[in-house]
């Protein structure tokens, strides 16, 4: 794997294998430079397949890219059977070997998944509308392992300091969990009523609630800020046009 990428510090069976990408060693030219594997971004689609074909030089098989929605679908799609194309999905379960799962962000959260006998493992595409779709719960029931032998490992994404939402986000988390409401800090003066006109959410907790709340305690990582760190990370927020990182995640 390349110098510059993030290896999960995790507890994960010695079978299980799994890295987030920087923007680092690709060949792609600014704003997308250097190391953008994702097609959809307007990127020179010749240099994206150069960023891939050196991305295949570190896995066992060609990833099962997806067409991420930010919704909740879950996919256990085998890569060279999805013929149709990238399956609508914002999530994809493994439970064979040298399966690769990956998710493409760039401010969203990317989340990591196995079990603690390294039989099945899964990767999330986990925006705020994700989040709030349930796509982290809906990975976990489709591993199909009972939820306190899985663990999980929050990659980087825009960080509690730089993720500005309206009140209507966090209105919408606290009404599903009332421990939301932690996750959220004012970040504009109020309006005449008192009532903040934009918060700023940590995406990270709102990561581990949710995941508590179906029974996963294990959960890892968490800390990277997208936004902050512009040698390392795309960021959307902070570009605009700009490339992604991926997340990747097999079990020999």
């Amino acid at each position: 794997m390349h110098p510059d990428w993030i290896v999960p510090d995790w507890p994960a069976p010695a079978n299980v294998h799994a890295a987030m990408t920087t923007r680092a060693g690709g060949v792609s030219l600014a704003p997308f430079d250097s190391f953008n594997p994702a097609s959809h971004v307007d990127d020179d689609l010749a240099a994206v397949a150069e960023n891939r074909r050196l991305l295949r030089q570190s896995l066992p098989a060609e990833p099962l890219w997806l067409n991420q929605v930010h919704g909740c679908a879950v996919t256990n799609e085998v890569a060279n059977e999805a013929a149709s194309g990238p399956p609508a999905a914002d999530a994809s379960v493994a439970f064979q070997p040298n399966e690769v799962r990956a998710v493409l962000t760039a401010d969203c959260l990317p989340v990591l998944f196995c079990d603690e006998a390294g039989v099945v493992v899964a990767a999330a595409h986990a925006g705020w509308r994700g989040l709030a779709a349930g796509v982290l719960e809906e990975t976990v029931r489709a591993m199909r392992v009972p939820p306190d032998r899985i663990m999980a490992w929050l990659g980087a994404a825009i960080g509690p300091h730089a993720f500005e939402v309206g009140p209507e986000v966090r209105e919408i988390f606290v009404a599903q969990h009332a421990l939301a409401g932690i996750a959220f800090r004012p970040a504009l003066p109020g309006t005449l009523d008192g009532a903040p006109r934009k918060w700023l959410a940590d995406i990270y907790a709102l990561a581990r609630i949710r995941l508590a709340s179906v029974g996963v305690g294990r959960v890892y990582g968490g800390g990277l800020c997208t936004f902050a760190d512009s040698r390392r990370f795309y960021s959307y927020r902070r570009d605009g046009r700009t490339g992604r990182m991926a997340s990747l995640i097999w079990r020999e």
